[in-house]
């Protein structure tokens, strides 16, 4: 039977219709269940305070608990593949971190591509790191850093949190940039290198700034800058390494990823959820005292910053001839 025109172009337009309605439910329904945050590292430390600040306000927010789920191993990527095996609903996110951008080029072989796999969803904070040596060091700049170590080369130790950590490869551009020969010694984690940094078996150490800003206040290591390009809220006496090296900068940062091919109104809902608790003081102001510098932005923002970070590291890797151990 022929339809009559007028007919046939409102069920056409219903028709069409349809996918938008669809998405908009979607999005109206999401998360229809309890959400996993899965996060790379033991629970406790600082990564792990900042996924329970967010779950916590997400939880309130879209009224289903946001479970943090520490999953540590294998340089994150544990934690990765997990979200990346995981359905794409949203109801399984990552905690990511500058690791991410990392592994891309330190790994051989991975079972995921971390660009094509994890779907953006919105940046959270951006950290200092800060470049400490042990007193014993007559260093008290970073140009008489460069001079000391040009002067007595592969002679200075520099602790690092483990292999292609953010410590590590912030010393590694360090030593690029510079052009020293500095022995890169690693360790299991950030307490173990600068308890040894604090015995003077260290000489230098690119740490987080919470970890490190009591020992300067202290006297017990000297700090010398802030790898960021900006000088850190926390130490601002500290200048920036990139005062002295252009270009330099290096940083920890962190976000929430999704499995690839979860919806875009699942994405979006979220992203908008994620930039409301940056932008609420009270949270902001924990954000702070946990050393980070808001990023916010929009899924798109967060995947640049990745794909950024990937590419400059992977620089990085490969003039130092950087693999996993």
């Amino acid at each position: 039977m022929k339809l009559p025109r007028r007919r046939f172009l409102q069920l056409a337009a219903a028709a069409a219709a349809l996918p938008g309605v669809s998405r908009v439910a979607r999005a109206q329904i999401y998360p229809s269940q309890p959400v996993r945050l899965i996060v790379a590292t033991p629970a406790g430390g600082g990564i792990d305070t900042l996924a329970r600040l967010l779950g916590q306000w997400l939880s309130k927010r879209l009224d289903q608990p946001f479970i943090i789920e520490n999953r540590p191993g294998a340089g994150t990527n544990i934690a990765t593949e997990m979200v990346v095996r995981a359905p794409a609903d949203g109801h399984t996110l990552l905690l990511v971190n500058a690791a991410s951008a990392i592994n891309a080029t330190l790994y051989e072989k991975l079972n995921f591509n971390f660009i094509d796999d994890i779907a953006p969803v919105a940046g959270i904070t951006r950290d200092h790191l800060v470049m400490v040596v042990h007193p014993s060091v007559p260093a008290k700049t970073v140009p008489e850093f460069i001079a000391y170590a040009k002067a007595a080369p592969g002679k200075i130790n520099m602790a690092s949190g483990g292999i292609g950590t953010p410590s590590h490869i912030a010393g590694e551009l360090f030593k690029m940039m510079a052009g020293v020969n500095i022995v890169h010694v690693p360790y299991r984690g950030a307490a173990p290198a600068l308890g040894d940094l604090l015995g003077g078996q260290m000489q230098v150490y690119f740490g987080p700034v919470l970890a490190s800003i009591e020992y300067i206040k202290t006297g017990q290591l000297r700090g010398l800058a802030v790898t960021t390009t900006t000088r850190a809220k926390a130490l601002p006496e500290l200048p920036t390494v990139g005062d002295f090296l252009p270009d330099y900068e290096a940083s920890t940062w962190y976000g929430v990823g999704a499995p690839k091919n979860t919806p875009a109104e699942i994405v979006d809902k979220l992203n908008k959820e994620i930039n409301a608790a940056l932008a609420d003081a009270k949270l902001r102001s924990r954000l702070a005292d946990l050393g980070g510098t808001v990023l916010a932005g929009s899924p798109a923002d967060f995947g640049n910053l990745i794909a950024a970070e990937t590419e400059k590291w992977a620089k990085v890797i490969r003039f130092a001839g950087l693999k996993a151990s």
